[in-house]
């Protein structure tokens, strides 16, 4: 089902980095440095202090090349006989990837999706925080929804001009997304995680992440009906 609730096909399209004048790392990059840092805080508390790239890439299902790319481009060094300090190579990725004095969101929608965003990010995220919601159902606004209130989709401008806020979450149905983005946008969000059901066409100054997760689910259910469907055509002409 898609975020909506209506059942609409989503139409995948790729994120897009805009702000060519601003010297930035490249998508695959951040999303892989994202990784590293990730599965480096997940290692067991028993863990070698130190780690080498194999191992890191091993962890991420990247290379080690690709992890050795990556660190070099942050600045960051090893040492070749003991690998990368885990605790700094944690803290060099954070010094890239987050705003020092943390960064706030706001997300529009508070459906199911909406508020399971709201308790994801409210206690799991706390470089990036979602701090304000809005909706235009009366029976949401004025509450609080896992630590976040919820205001009135037209209180959206001053509560994100006010607060200093770049980043958006849309949870919307299609029919909406446009506009609210589009208000969004005026309000001073530049950057957008998109699960609406359709595509956002948004000015070059922004950065768009396209959530498609009705074309996800298509995608592994096709390839688990290739897979499943394929192996057991290969064991049955071996038992042939």
């Amino acid at each position: 089902m898609s975020p909506s609730g209506m059942g609409v096909p989503l139409v995948e399209t790729a994120p897009r980095r805009r702000q060519a004048s601003v010297r930035l790392l490249s998508e695959p990059q951040v999303s892989r440095l994202s990784l590293y840092r990730r599965q480096l805080q997940a290692l067991p508390l028993d863990s070698p202090p130190t780690i080498h790239s194999h191992t890191l890439a091993a962890l991420c299902g990247t290379s080690a090349a690709h992890v050795r790319r990556d660190l070099m481009t942050i600045g960051f060094a090893g040492s070749p006989v003991r690998g990368y300090d885990v605790e700094q190579l944690i803290g060099a990725i954070g010094r890239q990837l987050d705003a020092p004095e943390g960064q706030r969101a706001v997300l529009v929608g508070v459906g199911q999706l909406g508020r399971a965003l709201l308790n994801y990010f409210t206690t799991r995220r706390p470089h990036l925080r979602l701090v304000a919601a809005f909706d235009i159902d009366p029976e949401k606004t004025g509450r609080v929804i896992h630590g976040c209130r919820v205001w009135p989709l037209a209180e959206l401008g001053e509560v994100v001009r006010e607060q200093g806020i770049t980043v958006g979450v849309l949870t919307v149905p299609a029919e909406a997304a446009q506009e609210v983005a589009d208000r969004m946008v005026e309000a001073g969000i530049a950057g957008f995680l998109n699960f609406a059901p359709v595509p956002l066409r948004l000015p070059a100054r922004t950065f768009v992440e396209e959530m498609d997760i009705t074309t996800s689910m298509e995608r592994a259910a096709y390839f688990a009906r290739a897979l499943v469907g394929g192996g057991r055509r290969k064991d049955e002409q071996r038992a042939g």
